[in-house]
C-alpha cells in the first residue's frame, strides 16, 4: 500500500517554533451515504510532521510514500464540516502508518492495558 505526500503545512510547537507538515492522501475507498443511500468516492486524509525545510517538504509534493492512512478510535470531539459549517461529533481519527503489514495501532497503544487486564 502507499499513500501520496499532496500538500505541506507549517506549524507551531508549544514554544512557538515553526515545523512543517506533510499532508497524505490515502487510495481511493467507496462510501454510501446514510442520509440518501448513494455511493460516493473519498480518500482519507492524515498528516504526518517533520523536521525538513519547507523548501524540502515542497519538493515530495506529488510523491508516493509507503504505508496507509489508517482509521483509529479515540474519545468524541466536535469537528466542524468546512463545506456546510455543520459541527458534527466524530470518534475516530486517522493516522498514518508507514508499516501497515505489521502491528496495528491500536494494537501498540492498547497492548500494555490488554497485557494487563489479562495477567
Amino acid at each position: 500500500m502507499a499513500v501520496n505526500v499532496i500538500d505541506v503545512v507549517s506549524r507551531q510547537d508549544v514554544a512557538g517554533k515553526t515545523f512543517f507538515a506533510l499532508i497524505l492522501m490515502g487510495g481511493m475507498e467507496f462510501v454510501q451515504s446514510r442520509k440518501t443511500g448513494s455511493w460516493y468516492a473519498t480518500s482519507c486524509k492524515s498528516s504526518i510532521t517533520t523536521t525538513f525545510p519547507e523548501q524540502f517538504c515542497k519538493g515530495l509534493i506529488g510523491k508516493t510514500i509507503p504505508g496507509e492512512i489508517q482509521r483509529m478510535e479515540v474519545d468524541p470531539y466536535e469537528y466542524t464540516v468546512e463545506e456546510t459549517g455543520e459541527v458534527v461529533t466524530l470518534t475516530h481519527k486517522y493516522r498514518y502508518n508507514p508499516k501497515p503489514n505489521s502491528v496495528s495501532i491500536e494494537e501498540t497503544v492498547f497492548a500494555p492495558e490488554m497485557a494487563a487486564v489479562h495477567s
